[in-house]
């Protein structure tokens, strides 16, 4: 590994643990060179997952954009960033852990709702407004209707 400071080749770890939920490991590096420390992460490379959209198109998955569209349904409601960057993983650990590379956005969509359902019942119902694409208000209590028995 360069040192990003003098680009000298010699570097040595001088510390290592595990970062972000397990998934990467942060390691501290000293250059010989020059003495300066600088960090760098290490995350195991994945194929990347295509998702199949309502519409038949087909995008690479984007962890932002289901983070946002999480953080849109819990907005001003009781739940935290930690607990939103759980369900997320969660979500990401589910869809992953299949064989398939190529997964239709409706099964991300119903994970997250379930997910949701069991953390706030308010930001469920956003997100499967949004999600099921609610056409008028009796399509709306319909789901409050089945979310409440």
């Amino acid at each position: 590994m360069r040192c990003p400071f003098c680009n000298h080749e010699n570097t040595r770890v001088i510390d290592s643990r595990l970062a972000e939920a397990n998934n990467s490991i942060r390691r501290r590096r000293i250059c010989d060179e020059c003495g300066k420390r600088f960090t760098t992460y290490e995350k195991i490379e994945t194929i990347p997952l295509i998702i199949i959209k309502k519409d038949n198109n087909r995008e690479t998955y984007n962890r932002s954009k289901l983070e946002a569209g999480v953080i849109r349904a819990c907005h001003k409601r009781p739940v935290s960033a930690q607990q939103i960057t759980r369900l997320v993983d969660e979500v990401e650990n589910d869809v992953f852990s299949k064989a398939d590379r190529e997964v239709p956005s409706g099964v991300i969509g119903e994970l997250v709702m379930n997910k949701l359902k069991e953390l706030d019942a308010v930001a469920y119902v956003r997100f499967a407004s949004v999600y099921r694409e609610f056409k008028d208000v009796n399509t709306f209590m319909d789901e409050l209707k089945n979310m409440l028995q």
